[in-house]
């Protein structure tokens, strides 16, 4: 007899670059606002906020290279970002011990409703409305830290069919991906199977059905994604 009232759902995985085998997903943290020219082009002040994080799903996250245009918006929105996956945890872990946690790291698409993102905002409503809807975390494979070693600089593009849209350097992040690990787990307590995703460069804009999204980060596999 099982000890469930009803099956259990799956767990929410990612594919693991070269491997049959796939990353467990507990959590996904977000950090907002994250690179200079984003946070002035959404109207923020860089210079003047602490680091910020909402949260997605875990099974938000979609590796099948399609992204279903969402019901209830008009304005969907691209934003690339790397992402970080933990292999440990723990709370109030040393900025100088943050980077052992790291178990690897891939390409990544915040997708937005940005129309009810921003309503939300005006009425100072969480954001999950326009962050955390089905399918709204494209992934690609994730990559071993031992293969890639640890990665803090190399060129972040965003191309929506052959255009280039975002383009940035992970070196151009205000939090750098220790110190959001750091800040995160004295207000967390963070475990093996924990994403970070670590904030887009300026120039997200709007996606229509059709559209082929080809985001990279310099040392990851690629993730193309069509819009459906």
């Amino acid at each position: 007899m099982s000890e469930f009232v009803i099956a259990p759902p799956p767990v929410a995985a990612i594919p693991v670059a070269g491997s049959d085998a796939r990353f467990p997903v507990r959590r996904v943290y977000c950090i907002g606002r994250n690179y200079a020219a984003h946070a002035v082009e959404m109207g923020h002040d860089p210079n003047k906020e602490p680091p910020f994080f909402f949260q997605k799903n875990p099974d938000n996250l979609d590796s099948s290279g399609q992204f279903p245009y969402p019901v209830k918006s008009s304005d969907v929105h691209h934003e690339v970002e790397m992402v970080v996956a933990l292999k440990s945890g723990g709370t109030n872990i040393p900025l100088n011990r943050a980077l052992d946690h790291v178990w690897g790291y891939g390409v990544g698409l915040d997708m937005t409703r940005r129309d009810l993102q921003g309503i939300a905002k005006d009425m100072g409503r969480p954001w999950e409305i326009g962050k955390a809807f089905e399918r709204s975390a494209p992934v690609g494979p994730l990559v071993p830290a031992d293969k890639t070693g640890h990665l803090d600089h190399g060129a972040v593009t965003l191309h929506v069919n052959g255009a280039l849209k975002q383009e940035g350097d992970l070196n151009q992040m205000i939090w750098k991906v220790p110190e959001m690990i750091s800040y995160l787990s004295d207000y967390f307590e963070l475990a093996a199977g924990d994403i970070i995703m670590s904030g887009t460069p300026s120039g997200v804009g709007p996606v229509v059905k059709g559209d082929r999204l080809e985001a990279r980060i310099e040392g990851l596999d690629p993730l193309v994604v069509t819009v459906v």
